[in-house]
Formats: structure tokens, sequence, C-alpha cells
């Protein structure tokens, strides 16, 4: 029998590179995107896809009962991929566009697994990875909405794999790094959008530090990976007896995780100021 997944945030990135690389190993992929093109996209791609708004719980409803409906009623693995970041100093981040951060990073993958456990509780088995960040493990200037957002994911997880202990059903939490997707492209349209950057105190360095991130290129960050290096751990999430509860993602990751264990606050502070 086919193991079956359902991913979020397939549009491009991590979540349609993953789709791709578990269907063409045999896997059972449901794929889902919030935009109805996006969805046509995938389905034109060979993938069986459904759109999926994680803010909205009707969509939700709507794609679960789509796979269930096709799974006989059974869900192996749920991908909570989808999720954006909202760049600027917290000073200049409207509330508003911190509830939004949270909406889809936070409320939106808390609801979807709470509509998928009782699936998988009843059957015995089942595999939840949550995509979080190695911004879930420390924290970067002029990113705090995307941080907490992604510290709040940490909490989820830790918690539910205590509640879940036993049960059959595995919580894996993803840290990722620098991964070569359109992520930074979306965060820099969400700046855009709702940083007054006239009106801050941090004018000069948005304009140093920020806009020249456009023209930045990854391929040359030595820490930057394609994602290759998720599908990876993806892969050995779904597959191992016993998946480890977290995975670092890059070598960035790993090295931040470290530095957090080693380092006094003020030194992990005075070190977490220099990157950019």
């Amino acid at each position: 029998m086919k193991k079956s997944i359902l991913i979020t945030g397939c549009s491009s990135g991590i979540g349609h590179a993953t789709a791709l690389a578990l269907f063409r190993q045999g896997y059972d992929v449901f794929a889902t995107a919030r935009r109805p093109d996006d969805v046509l996209r995938l389905i034109d791609e060979g993938l069986n896809a459904h759109q999926l708004d994680v803010t909205d719980p009707d969509s939700i409803d709507a794609a679960l009962k789509w796979v269930l409906e096709q799974t006989g009623g059974t869900l192996y693995a749920l991908f909570n991929n989808a999720g954006y970041g909202q760049p600027g100093a917290l000073e200049d981040v409207p509330t508003f566009a911190l509830r939004e951060q949270f909406e889809t990073n936070v409320l939106g993958l808390h609801e979807l697994t709470r509509r998928v456990l009782p699936v998988m509780l009843t059957q015995g088995y089942g595999r939840i990875l949550q995509h979080s960040s190695v911004l879930g493990l420390v924290s970067l200037r002029f990113r705090g909405a995307y941080n907490a957002s992604k510290y709040a994911i940490e909490g989820l997880c830790d918690t539910l794999r205590l509640e879940l202990e036993g049960t059959g059903v595995h919580v894996v939490t993803l840290n990722t790094g620098p991964i070569r997707s359109k992520f930074r492209d979306n965060a820099i349209k969400m700046f855009e959008k709702n940083i007054d950057t006239a009106q801050s105190r941090f004018a000069e360095v948005y304009d140093e530090e920020v806009y020249k991130r456009k023209q930045k290129k990854e391929e040359k960050d030595r820490f930057t990976r394609d994602a290759d290096a998720v599908i990876e751990k993806v892969i050995r999430a779904l597959e191992a007896k016993r998946p480890a509860p977290r995975y670092h993602i890059t070598g960035a990751t790993q090295l931040l995780a470290l530095f957090k264990r080693l380092l006094p606050t003020r030194g992990l502070d005075a070190l977490l100021r220099k990157i950019q």
C-alpha cells in the first residue's frame, strides 16, 4: 500500500520540490496550494492537487475531505510546510501584519494538525512534520514577526510530542536554514507592502541591508542549500521506524543551534547582530 502524505504550500520552493520528489518515489502525494492557478499548474505537472488556504477553516475541511475520500479515510503523513516571512523591525511591523503572520505560520498549522489527528489516532499511526526554522532556535534583527511565529511552532511541537507519546503518531520538527526558493522574494514583497520605511529610524539600514537582498545571489552564499537537503530529511522522517524529534537542516542551522547551547546570552547576541 502506498504511503499517503498531505503537503501544504506546494506552489514553489520546498513544498513543490518535496511533493515532486515523494511522488517520484511512489508516495501517494496530495499537494495543495492557496491559489487556484498554482493548483492547476501542479496538476499539469502530474500531481494530485487541491486548493488549500490554511487560514480558512472551510478550505481546510474541503481539502481534508478530498484527501480522505481517496485514501479510504486514512492518512500516513502531514507535512505542514505553508508559511512566509514578514520582515521589518518589530517597532515597524503593524499589529495586523503580525496577526497575519501568525494566521498562516502558526494558527493554520495548528488547525490542520487538529483536523488530521483524529484520523491518525484512530488508525494508530502517523507522521506529522512541522516546518520550523533556524529562526525558531535563534533570533535575528528585522525578522521579529517570523522569529515569533517559528518560536510558537517550537512550543506547539514540543508539547504535542509529549501528548502523543505511545499513540503511534510521531511529531517531527524540521529546523531548516537558508534554502534556495522564492522565500526571499516573497518576504521582500511583504516588507514593501507593510513597512513604512520613510517613518522608520531604521530607514538607512533598510536601504543598505534589506533592499540589497534583491540583488543578492544565493548561489554565492556557501550556507544556502538546495531543497534536496530538506527532502533528504523529510524522507528520513517518513521512513524511520522511530524518527528523530527534530532535524537540523543546513550547516547554518547546525552551527547556530550549537552556538545557542554553548554561548552565554550576551555572547550569542553579539554574534547574531553580525548576521544579516
